[in-house]
């Protein structure tokens, strides 16, 4: 359990998230998957990644429940760098990241799939961002590659979820699967990318980046600079406390 890395085939890495029970990582493991996915990327055998988890779903985002144990605000900083490791990590990964999304997709998940090249999801899954319910800020940046405007704004507000299927139709998920299905129909995508000339495909990472209109490492960094604010204003604990009360995992 933990953060694993595989390889599969000719040039793909899989990289997995394994930590019960909902996949909400501790400071620990951002970093650690950030690590994982910079390293697969560095690997010149590496022609791209998938990016997937074990258990109830994809990613719950931080572990509030290590950060409210914490005293003082050692955790709550950790969480904020390891998740801005880890997003950094898959958008500037040095080849296409494929990330394959089941059951829920929450928080730092968006983060992680919002980055990612290519979104290939479970019939079942569904995105969304509790953070205001939370006292927090943060992943809109990652949302709005996902989903139009105007809906990220109501889901910020709101904290409702989307599903894959409407992903789908907006054209940010690739391809939906059937949850048993989901593992082969994201490799049967890194197939494909793995067949191209491996110089031109991270050629290919590179220009795509460079051409993106939104600075995503500083529109994260804005975002996490209102949490702290929220949080020096008691907002924060106050909202997760109550999550932790509520038994929230």
């Amino acid at each position: 359990m933990g953060i694993s890395t595989s390889t599969h085939g000719e040039g793909i890495a899989e990289v997995v998230m394994d930590v019960p029970p909902v996949n909400a990582l501790t400071v620990r493991g951002w970093f650690d998957l950030a690590d994982a996915v910079r390293e697969a990327g560095r690997d010149p055998g590496t022609r791209v990644v998938v990016l997937r988890a074990e258990g109830r779903g994809f990613n719950a985002g931080v572990d509030i429940k290590e950060m409210q144990a914490t005293s003082g605000f050692e955790a709550l900083v950790g969480a904020n760098r390891g998740c801005y490791a880890a997003f950094a990590a898959v958008y500037e990964c040095e080849v296409p990241v494929i990330a394959a999304v089941h059951g829920f997709c929450l928080g730092g998940g968006v983060g992680l799939a919002g980055n990612a090249d290519i979104v290939v999801a479970s019939d079942d899954a569904y995105f969304g961002l509790p953070e205001v319910e939370r006292g927090a800020l943060g992943a809109a940046t990652h949302l709005a590659r996902l989903v139009p405007q105007h809906l990220m704004r109501a889901m910020v507000y709101t904290c409702r979820n989307v599903t894959a299927a409407e992903l789908h139709a907006f054209g940010s998920v690739l391809e939906l699967a059937p949850r048993d299905g989901l593992r082969d129909a994201a490799l049967e995508v890194a197939a494909r990318i793995a067949d191209k000339d491996p110089y031109v495909i991270r050629r290919a990472k590179e220009s795509l980046n460079g051409i993106d209109p939104v600075d995503v490492k500083r529109s994260y960094r804005f975002e996490q600079g209102l949490t702290y604010e929220l949080n020096l204003m008691g907002a924060g604990d106050r909202h997760r406390d109550a999550f932790v009360a509520e038994g929230g995992s």
